[in-house]
């Protein structure tokens, strides 16, 4: 059985559910655009949101807010933020650790995708994804442009394909 075929079957799971956490030390709800735009490309195609929070980039609460969706009821958790390579940009150091299956894909194609539109400084990008607990993660970087291209080119158009995996 093939991809296409897989996306097929995975369509009849239907709704997926995604919680968005962004690693911030300055963003609130009412500023937190990358946030924002995650839910309005996620329930524009039919899927929910069913939690959302807003953490420091600090590794404890990182993981904290790793470890309470892991176990809630999102399928995919979006992590936005943190992934670059300045001291504050811890991230990816949490949740790379955490992860027990890698898709090393993902980070791959973004990056590949990022340096279309940037550059060589797509380099600079730590984003990555995987598999945590039973719920795939996905970490990128927080801007609104490198949020909308991951999640127009990589994540929306296997969003069900991402879910259906986990459960076959």
């Amino acid at each position: 059985m093939g991809a296409k075929d897989h996306r097929q079957q995975a369509e009849s799971k239907g709704r997926i559910n995604l919680a968005i956490v962004t690693v911030s030390d300055t963003r609130t709800p009412e500023t937190d655009k990358s946030g924002q735009l995650i839910r309005k490309l996620v329930e524009n195609a039919g899927h929910a949101i069913v939690d959302y929070r807003i953490v420091k980039d600090e590794p404890d609460e990182v993981v904290r807010a790793l470890d309470d969706f892991a176990v809630g009821p999102a399928q995919i958790i979006l992590f936005n933020g943190g992934t670059g390579i300045s001291q504050r940009d811890r991230t990816y150091d949490v949740i790379s650790r955490a992860l027990e299956k890698t898709l090393p894909g993902f980070g791959e194609l973004f990056r590949m995708l990022s340096y279309e539109e940037v550059g060589s400084a797509a380099m600079l990008s730590r984003a990555t994804a995987g598999v945590y607990r039973g719920t795939v993660v996905v970490s990128t970087p927080g801007s609104p442009n490198a949020v909308g291209l991951a999640m127009r080119k990589l994540i929306l158009p296997e969003i069900q394909h991402l879910a259906w995996e986990l459960t076959r």
